[in-house]
């Protein structure tokens, strides 16, 4: 633990924690995860010091590694290393981007190191390394930049599948995943218009731009307890392109009380987006118990309610309540576990999270689910399969596979392979809809 003469608001006390947070990442626990067990006794300053500090490291780790490797030959302690890798990252950020000056990064590195007993023999170490970096940093840069996962900041199995799928748009793709995502509003059109939602937001500072039938991009992300409006439900935060799924899933008339399966559900934005456009029936599955109160709190902030289950999506029968009920659903939002490989620029620890050999047990699961929530589906329903991925084996070839295996499928228009720009306003998602005979 750090020494308590290490003030709490300091940079090299939030470099700890950042370090502690890299730590667990690169061990495979999730970077939210990792976050709120590093920071869980710190004051709110400190946590978002130490959250921007962990995501600017995780989104340089390629580069900060191999400038790592180049500046230090021996092996060292894995605090003293995750110490340098946070503060590489902030060193490599453009000048006018930079939180803090060079010398404070180095000062309080060499700090952080010094003020941990079983870490403090290597602040001279540190010191010589960071001002190493600093003196020959376009050389460093450029030497670096021959290897593919320091110049992209990915690992060499995620850009040679992109690559190989996107020959084109590659490199664009990889930029854009490395940029940060815009904070996007779903206005609830049942308490107020978006016309209204965004002069409220005007007034309270807040400028923003419409980019879908009812979705708000932010100019500057804030606070969400500082949102008017949100702990009433005038709005949720939800990505422009995850929005498009309720509306595709419900079509332009869609009945009063028809019935909707919103499989693999939590935390539940889809599930209200259905149930703020439309007097339907929903069912929300999910398999994750420790997710489900998400959905609650989600809905009840929404003033909605929906058939909550617990259970695996493609064993219907072991659903939490007696099972399925056997009375076919109307849609079917099949929203499958996938790589994530389109909300990247979110959550920048998946491309160090997922391996290459995660990809097939994730179609084969995809597969599965989809095959057994077909069986669930009312002849002349609809199911839209859907994945916030952008690898065409869980997209493009899904469908065309389902397409195969079930004559009784029909397939109907759909947004088909939605990618990400750089300043987009949505994520990377994949749409595909069909109807049952």
């Amino acid at each position: 633990m750090p020494q308590a003469t290490l003030p709490t608001e300091s940079l090299a006390y939030a470099l700890q924690r950042a370090a502690q947070t890299l730590e667990s990442v690169q061990k495979g626990m999730a970077l939210p995860q990792a976050l709120a067990q590093a920071t869980a006794q710190c004051a709110p300053g400190t946590r978002a010091a130490t959250q921007d500090l962990a995501y600017r490291t995780v989104r340089r780790l390629g580069s900060s590694r191999a400038l790592l490797a180049v500046l230090v030959k021996p092996a060292m302690q894995a605090r003293v290393r995750d110490i340098l890798l946070c503060a590489l990252a902030l060193l490599q950020d453009p000048v006018e981007d930079a939180a803090y000056t060079e010398f404070t990064v180095v000062d309080q590195a060499v700090e952080a190191i010094a003020a941990q007993r079983r870490t403090a023999a290597a602040k001279g170490l540190a010191n010589a390394v960071l001002r190493r970096f600093l003196r020959e940093r376009e050389a460093l840069l450029a030497q670096i930049a021959k290897q593919p996962e320091a110049r992209w900041n990915y690992p060499a199995w995620w850009i040679n599948t992109v690559r190989d799928a996107y020959p084109d748009q590659w490199e664009t793709l990889l930029t854009a995943g490395d940029n940060r995502g815009p904070m996007t509003l779903r206005v609830n059109t049942r308490r107020v218009s978006v016309a209204a939602m965004q002069e409220t937001l005007s007034l309270a500072g807040m400028a923003s731009d419409v980019v879908g039938p009812v979705a708000l991009r932010l100019a500057q992300a804030v606070p969400v307890d500082r949102l008017p409006g949100f702990a009433e439900g005038w709005v949720s935060i939800q990505d422009a392109g995850a929005q498009l799924a309720a509306p595709l899933v419900l079509g332009e008339n869609p009945l009063a009380g028809m019935r909707v399966l919103d499989a693999c559900a939590a935390p539940g934005g889809k599930t209200g987006h259905l149930l703020e456009l439309a007097d339907v029936q929903v069912t929300a599955l999910e398999s994750d118990r420790t997710r489900v109160p998400r959905i609650y709190e989600n809905l009840e902030r929404l003033g909605l309610s929906a058939d909550v289950r617990i259970g695996d999506a493609g064993n219907p029968a072991k659903w939490s309540g007696g099972g399925w009920d056997g009375v076919p659903f109307d849609r079917i939002l099949a929203d499958v576990p996938c790589s994530a490989a389109g909300i990247v620029r979110r959550h920048p620890d998946i491309r160090w999270l997922r391996r290459a050999d995660d990809i097939p047990a994730l179609v084969a699961e995809q597969q599965r689910i989809l095959l057994s929530l077909w069986e669930t589906l009312a002849v002349g329903g609809e199911l839209v399969y859907v994945t916030c991925s952008i690898f065409p084996s869980e997209n493009e070839q899904q469908a065309q596979w389902f397409e195969r295996v079930r004559t009784d499928a029909v397939r109907l228009d759909a947004p088909g392979q939605l990618l990400m720009t750089p300043g987009g306003a949505h994520d990377g998602f994949y749409y595909a809809r069909f109807q049952k005979r």
